[in-house]
C-alpha cells in the first residue's frame, strides 16, 4: 500500500472487513450496501461459509473509514460482535456496490 505519509481523506483505497456476529439472514448486507452507495463507494458484500459478512469497498478513505464507523456502530441488523479490516490500493476495477 501506499506510503501512510502519503494517504490523505481524498486517496482512493480498498477496505475489506469480515463482519461476525448475528450477520446473516438479517439484512446486513442490502444495509451495508445503502450505507456504502451513500458515501459514494464501490465493492461488494457476500456471507462467507463460516457465519461472517465480508465487505470490500472502495474510495476515499475518509468514506472508507466512515463505512467501517458504521459497520462498528450499533445500528446495524442483526448483531455485530467484531470487525477485522484490512486497507490496501484500491484497485478500480469494481463498479457499483453489489450483494453477492
Amino acid at each position: 500500500m501506499t506510503d501512510e505519509a502519503e494517504v490523505t481523506d481524498a486517496t482512493d483505497v480498498r477496505l475489506t472487513a469480515w463482519v461476525r456476529g448475528r450477520v446473516q439472514g438479517v439484512g446486513f448486507r442490502w444495509w451495508t450496501r445503502a450505507r456504502a452507495l451513500e458515501l459514494g463507494l464501490v465493492g461488494w458484500a457476500r456471507n462467507t461459509t463460516d457465519g461472517r459478512v465480508e465487505v470490500v469497498a472502495e474510495g476515499p478513505r475518509a468514506s472508507c473509514t466512515r463505512l467501517l464507523a458504521l459497520l462498528r456502530g450499533g445500528d446495524t441488523p442483526g448483531r455485530v460482535d467484531g470487525v477485522v479490516e484490512r486497507w490496501s490500493d484500491a484497485k478500480g476495477s469494481v463498479h457499483g456496490f453489489v450483494e453477492r
